[in-house]
């Protein structure tokens, strides 16, 4: 059974939980703060720091591991992206306060002068001004790295953000992106428990479960009856994955059932050409999983 380090907490955790969840392996454990759980009776979780999962993993204490890209790469260790799972996704940027006239990296810092970096990824910012020939001092700190320069204690930070507008409350500019992150399901570099074959297929079989709800995610399955006379228009309204599916109806008459996936977001747009071609009888229904 391959043992999964999950986030102990907050959004990471929510998001990561739900999707399991929808793959079938519901996080069964003793009490809400139970450090281990049985996922589905299929795999084992245990419930750790989310910036601890990378070394929890690169260590083997854990087969896979779900955690943010911008954690794996502060804590340096070499790890494998199985998949990308589409939530937490947020930026690292530079940023500085909106008064200092600074509106580009290599305004930062001088051989004389090192600029004062605050941030919670000290690696991360350390190699990122250092490829650009840019002299800072770093300054950890574990949260909240926005006020710094106010309470002066750095003059630049680097920092998480989603939309940029904590940064803009907090009277701050980004300068540049560092780097984008997302959750994602990992492993060592070799894979869980050294290459073991049965423990790879049981990897294959959670990408698989697991991308098949991500895919399905923001999909719709519409089925209609249309005009015989008009599917090759319809085909140019509903492409779908394969093209429209086409199953003739019990009478095999003027009309005929189209099946197809869709997406979402242009739902209400696809309906109105479809009854403009004649369509009706029709039904969207959500899809729970997608495996094409």
């Amino acid at each position: 059974m391959l043992r999964i380090a999950l986030p102990n907490k907050g959004r990471l955790s929510e998001d990561t939980r739900e999707l399991f969840h929808d793959a079938g392996l519901e996080v069964r454990s003793s009490g809400a703060r139970a450090l281990t759980a049985s996922l589905g009776g299929e795999f084992e979780a245990i419930f750790v720091r989310a910036q601890d999962i990378p070394e929890f993993v690169a260590d083997g204490a854990a087969d896979v591991g779900v955690t943010g890209m911008d954690l794996v790469q502060e804590s340096g260790r070499p790890l494998r992206s199985h998949l990308d799972l589409g939530f937490g996704r947020c930026r690292l940027v530079v940023a500085a306060k909106d008064d200092s006239g600074i509106r580009s990296v290599h305004e930062i810092g001088t051989e004389q002068t090192p600029a004062r970096v605050a941030t919670v990824f000290p690696r991360i910012a350390r190699d990122f001004f250092a490829a650009r020939g840019r002299p800072v001092d770093i300054v950890p700190v574990s949260g909240a790295a926005e006020i710094a320069p106010h309470l002066g204690i750095a003059d630049i930070v680097v920092d998480l953000t989603s939309t940029g507008s904590t940064l803009k409350m907090n009277g701050l500019r980004e300068i540049e992106t560092v780097l984008h992150s997302s959750a994602h399901l990992l492993t060592a570099e070799n894979g869980p428990r050294n290459g073991d074959p049965s423990r790879a297929q049981e990897l294959n079989d959670l990408v698989t479960a697991l991308g098949s709800v991500i895919r399905a995610r923001g999909q719709r399955y519409l089925m209609a009856n249309v005009p015989r006379s008009a599917l090759a228009d319809v085909r140019a309204v509903l492409p779908g994955l394969n093209g429209p599916t086409v199953i003739e109806m019990a009478d095999e008459g003027h009309f005929v059932a189209v099946h197809a996936v869709v997406s979402a977001a242009t739902i209400y747009r696809t309906i109105s050409q479809l009854r403009a071609l004649g369509g009706e009888g029709i039904l969207v229904t959500r899809i729970e999983r997608l495996i094409p």
